[in-house]
């Protein structure tokens, strides 16, 4: 079984814009990070993920970006994320339970990373998942791959 953990956890009051890291989130079971403005129970993109990884890779190109710089709710660390396929089950920490629901996205025109360096890194790395079971989440708590149905 892969292990990861959560490196930090991140939301923002307005779309469009970079998140900020917080010390710790709810994740409202099909909903979201509650106070984060892409929380929607309509959406099978509640919540989303890049790996710390992915953010060094930037880094590695002089950008100076960080945690919640590409938008994403939650980075983690020691899981190849964009390999996962749709339906993957990850839990983290004490019982939040997530379902892979998408890999990658558009960026859209309004996206404040790819104004800022005119490259973007979601589209290809980030993932977005369903919340199927909430709780609190903070850095530090471990990630672990439950299924992969395909």
């Amino acid at each position: 079984m892969l292990e990861a953990k959560i490196v930090a956890v991140c939301r923002s009051e307005e779309k469009g814009t970079t998140k900020e890291p917080i010390a710790e989130g709810v994740l409202r079971e099909d909903f979201g990070l509650v106070g984060d403005s892409h929380a929607d129970c309509s959406s099978h993109r509640q919540v989303s993920l890049l790996a710390m990884e992915s953010i060094d890779k930037m880094i590695g190109l002089g950008f100076e970006v960080g945690p919640g710089a590409f938008a994403e709710n939650l980075t983690t660390a020691g899981l190849a994320l964009a390999s996962l396929p749709v339906g993957t089950e990850l839990s983290i920490g004490n019982g939040i339970l997530l379902e892979v629901t998408q890999i990658g996205k558009e960026c859209h025109a309004g996206c404040a990373i790819f104004q800022q360096t005119g490259k973007c890194i979601m589209p290809k790395e980030g993932i977005f998942a369903r919340v199927l079971r909430g709780g609190i989440v903070r850095a530090g708590d471990r990630v672990r791959v439950e299924t992969s149905e395909q």
